[in-house]
Parts: structure tokens; C-alpha cells; sequence
């Protein structure tokens, strides 16, 4: 039974298409993993299919009474709610069906005798959908989601506003769970999560019976949850069963196929035209040029995709730092309470280092104490000499109006526009995107513009909050050659082992130092 019926699908934004004349259905159990380089549209098909864009043409036909979850990697969570209210928030129907039953009573003072035999029978409807909900211990489920996914150790009073990258994503996860919906649209769900909880909601969708839509650059997260590949690339759609290993095996046979049809029509293209230009002024060959005319004006000619852009990312490098890049004394990292024990750590020149450990541990904040972009509550840092640092952060919340150009000219002033673009470009870039605004790009296109602006500073070490979420697998692969080839100091907080294994020299664990339970 098919749950979700895309037919005809166009659309772009300005002169630039992103879906032509594409289909899709998904039926009952299908676990989808949609996939394609950033910028192919991946997040606008599921912002279309949830009718959050309307499309330029097509139609999108859900099945009747089906609940959709959405996990949005652009979602905002409002300032002024607390990590309760927004759970909460996943009984929204509930609570909607008891303000209708206390209607219902208000009514019933004035009713007729006909007209109050009908309102107690909605009234007794709503009562048994309440019950059956489990309307009256909501409070108690939402501690216990709470406490599995670690948000009850975060506080769930606590401001949503004020939540880490990680945390964000983990409440937006425990909504939808407490929603139990038919259908989950996962947007990069392993964004920001730590690798605890990765397996968590690994675990999670191996077992969930309905269907779902998940798009993830994460190959082995992928590879352990799908059985269904949608490869999106050229505007197109297309389907492949299995996992990703297996779409990549006959994505590549098809390719090669194309290019050798391609060349083959190619030589009989060149051959045809050769025979009439030759013979259509003879007369005795007049009619065998015209019919091999008619032949070309009737071939349906192969074309080839063009190929994208791939990504370079090559490190421009500062003269080498002293020995010690920086070194800890007692230092005690958090805002309104400690986050950690008293640290004593030392980095020293040529050292690669990856930070592990759960979300909400201060990761993140230790990289800014040691930058000295907030106070620690006690105890110093201490920098080496001759420091040139690239600092990428995790994310960041303000809304960028700017062109592509003018953010990276802003930074290098001295470049010429042909420089600029040129930078862009070696980012894995388009013309369309570099001449975009940063804010209308997707999560993959921005951190390249990041990226850019990152590889072209001269540096002697790189302080890399998670920079891989939301790169595609062709950006990931060559970030971390360039990071492997880079001999400068690298301190790196990412949740994927299988990025950073082969990169760093070192790994800390960040929950040996916690004060929290974990």
C-alpha cells in the first residue's frame, strides 16, 4: 500500500532547477535512506512532501489519517520553552481534545434534551481517547524519555535556547518518539549526536515497523537501518535496492554503461555527418545523404551528466608554532556551574587530537576557554608561541544575508573577484552557489563556504568543532585527506570514528573529566 505518491515533481529556486518531472512512493515498511551530494535538493523534497514549499509543479498525495514525524536540521525551537514544553508539545492532539470536552461541558448548561444526549456522546468519544492515549500520566512519559536520551541530567526546565548543537537534536528526537507517528523523516538525525546515542537511535530504527525517510552522509549509520536507496542527483530521482554498497556497485555500472553508449553513438554521430557532408551535393548520392540525415534528425541523442565540482581542500600553512601549542593549569570550564574537574593538559606541536565523549560534557566549551572566547570559572590557560589558529565552529545560529563573494571577501580583502570565486569553486562549488546568498544554501553548501574561508587563512592549528555535519560523503573523504596531509596541530571534536581514526595521533576522553553522572 503506498503511503506517499509523488508524481511530475519540479521545482527550483530563480534559474536554478532542482527537481525535474520526478516521481517517488513509499509504502508501508519501507526503510528509505535518500541520498546525493549537497545542493541536490535532499532537505527541499522532504520540506515539499511535509508542505512546508509548495512546489512549482506536481502532486504530492499522502494516505488518509497518517501521522508524520519530521526531524528538521533547520528546525527552531522557540526562546522562553523549556525542554518539557517542547515534549509536551507531542500530545498537542490530547490536549486539543480536552479543551473541546471542557467546551463540551460548557455547553451542556444550556442544552436541549436532544442536543445533550449528543454532546455526552462526544464527551465520552474524547474521554476513551484520552484514556487510551495515556492522556493523564503525559508527565510521567516524558520523564522517562527524558532520562533515556540524557536530557533529564541537561534539566528539563531548562531554556531550549541555551541547549548545544547536540542537545537541540536529542530533544527533537525524544518529541518525535513521544509521538509514535506512522511515518519518520529523519533530516542528518546523526548531526551533533554523540556516538552513545547514535547507537541508540540506531538500535531504534532497526526495530521500528512503519516506514521512513532518512537522509544521512553517515555510510555505516546508513548501511545498518535502510533497505532502500533514492539517489538524487541532475534533477532526477532514482531507486535502488539495498544499501548504499550496493547502490554504489550498480551506480557505477550504469555509469560506465552510459559513457560507452555514449561514446559508440558519438562515432556513428561523427560518421553520419561525415557521409553527408561528402555526398549531398552529388546527385547520384543525393538520397543516401538525405536518408542519413533523416537518420541524425531522428537519433535520440545520449547525453552525459555533467560532472560536479569536487571538493580540494588544501591548508594554506603558517611558519611552525612554538613547542607548546597550550597547556592547562587547574583549569575548571562552564558557565553558571563546572562542567569538569580541574584539568591539567598539555598539546604540543604536531599533534593531532580528537575530543570524544557524551554531548553536554563541554566539549565545545573547552575548545572556547582555551581560545579565551569566555571565562573559565577557575584556573589558566596558557598558549604557546607563534600561533596561527583556524578556528571552525560548530555551528552558527545568526542568519547570513550575505552572497557567497561578499563572505569571503569580507575575510580577504585583497582578492580579486576572479580570487574569490576561484576559492569557492576549489570548495566543491557552483557558479549559482557562489553567487547565492549563505543563507539560502543547504547545511553541506554553508560549511564549504566555511571550509573556504578556513583553508585559505595561513594556519598552524586547527581547532575543529564537529566539522563533517552536514558535508557529503565526497567533502568528508577529502577534508580528512587534507587534515591526514596537514602538518600543522589539530584539536578536532567529532562522533565519528571512522573520520577521525586515521587522522589524529591522540584521543581524550572527555567523560573521564565530567562532573556529571553518566
Amino acid at each position: 500500500m503506498s503511503i506517499l505518491t509523488v508524481k511530475n515533481l519540479s521545482h527550483g529556486f530563480g534559474d536554478r532547477a532542482i527537481f525535474n518531472n520526478v516521481s517517488f512512493r513509499l509504502l508501508k515498511g519501507e526503510h528509505i535512506g535518500l541520498i546525493g551530494a549537497n545542493g541536490e535538493g535532499k532537505s527541499t523534497f522532504m520540506n515539499i512532501v511535509t508542505g512546508k514549499l509548495e512546489p512549482d509543479d506536481g502532486q504530492i498525495e499522502w494516505s488518509k489519517r497518517v501521522r508524520v514525524g519530521y526531524l528538521d536540521q533547520h528546525t527552531v525551537l522557540e526562546k522562553g520553552m523549556s525542554i518539557r514544553d517542547v515534549l509536551k508539545g507531542a500530545f498537542q492532539y490530547l490536549f486539543d481534545l480536552e479543551t473541546e470536552m471542557n467546551q463540551i461541558c460548557d455547553k451542556m448548561a444550556d442544552a436541549s434534551p436532544e442536543e445533550l444526549e449528543r454532546l455526552l456522546e462526544d464527551m465520552g468519544t474524547i474521554q476513551d481517547l484520552l484514556d487510551n492515549n495515556n492522556f493523564y500520566i503525559i508527565d510521567s512519559k516524558v520523564e522517562e524519555i527524558g532520562r533515556g536520551l540524557g536530557l533529564e541530567d541537561i534539566g528539563l526546565d531548562k531554556d531550549v535556547h541555551d541547549l548545544s548543537g547536540g542537545q537541540r537534536t536529542k530533544v527533537l528526537l525524544a518529541k518525535l518518539l513521544l509521538e509514535k507517528p506512522d511515518i519518520l523523516l529523519l533530516d542528518e538525525p546523526t548531526n551533533y549526536l554523540d556516538e552513545q546515542h547514535i547507537e541508540w537511535l540506531k538500535r531504534y530504527l532497526q526495530e521500528y515497523e512503519n516506514a521512513f525517510i532518512l537522509i544521512s552522509h553517515d555510510i555505516p549509520f546508513l548501511n545498518s537501518v535502510i533497505n532502500l536507496i533514492y539517489h538524487m542527483e541532475n534533477q532526477e530521482l532514482n531507486r535502488y535496492v539495498g544499501d548504499y554498497n550496493n547502490f554504489l556497485q550498480v551506480y557505477e555500472a550504469k555509469k560506465q554503461q552510459l559513457e560507452s553508449a555514449y561514446k559508440k553513438q558519438q562515432q556513428e554521430i561523427a560518421e553520419l555527418k561525415d557521409f553527408v557532408a561528402r555526398n549531398k551535393a552529388r546527385v547520384a548520392t543525393r538520397n543516401m545523404a538525405m536518408s542519413r540525415q533523416k537518420k541524425l534528425d531522428k537519433m535520440d541523442v545520449i547525453e552525459l551528466a555533467r560532472e560536479k565540482p569536487k571538493p580540494e581542500f588544501n591548508f594554506k600553512e603558517a611558519r611552525a608554532s612554538g613547542k607548546l601549542v597550550f597547556e592547562t593549569k587547574d583549569l575548571v570550564i562552564g558557565y553558571d556551574e563546572p562542567l569538569t574537574k580541574p584539568l591539567n593538559l598539555r598539546m604540543e606541536r604536531g599533534q593531532k587530537i580528537a575530543l570524544m565523549g557524551a554531548n553536554g560534557l563541554g566539549k565545545t566549551t573547552l575548545l572556547k576557554s582555551i581560545l579565551g572566547q569566555i571565562p573559565s570559572i577557575s584556573g589558566s590557560v596558557e598558549l604557546g608561541e607563534y600561533l596561527y589558529i583556524g578556528y571552525f565552529e560548530q555551528e552558527i545560529k545568526e542568519a547570513n544575508y550575505n552572497s557567497c563573494i561578499e563572505e569571503v571577501w569580507k575575510d580577504f580583502p585583497a582578492y580579486s573577484q576572479y580570487e574569490v570565486r576561484a576559492a569557492l569553486a576549489k570548495c566543491g562549488l557552483t557558479t549559482k552557489h557562489i553567487e547565492s546568498k549563505v543563507l539560502v544554501l543547504s547545511g553541506g553548501e554553508q560549511a564549504k563556504v566555511r571550509l573556504c574561508k578556513l583553508i585559505n587563512r595561513e594556519t598552524n592549528i586547527l581547532i575543529l568543532d564537529e566539522p563533517t555535519n552536514h558535508l557529503d560523503v565526497d567533502a568528508k573523504e577529502e577534508l580528512k585527506r587534507a587534515l591526514k596531509a596537514y602538518k600543522g596541530s589539530i584539536l578536532l571534536i567529532c562522533h565519528e570514528p571512522e573520520f577521525y581514526r586515521d587522522v589524529t595521533t591522540d584521543v581524550w576522553n572527555c567523560e573521564s573529566w565530567t562532573t556529571k553522572n553518566i
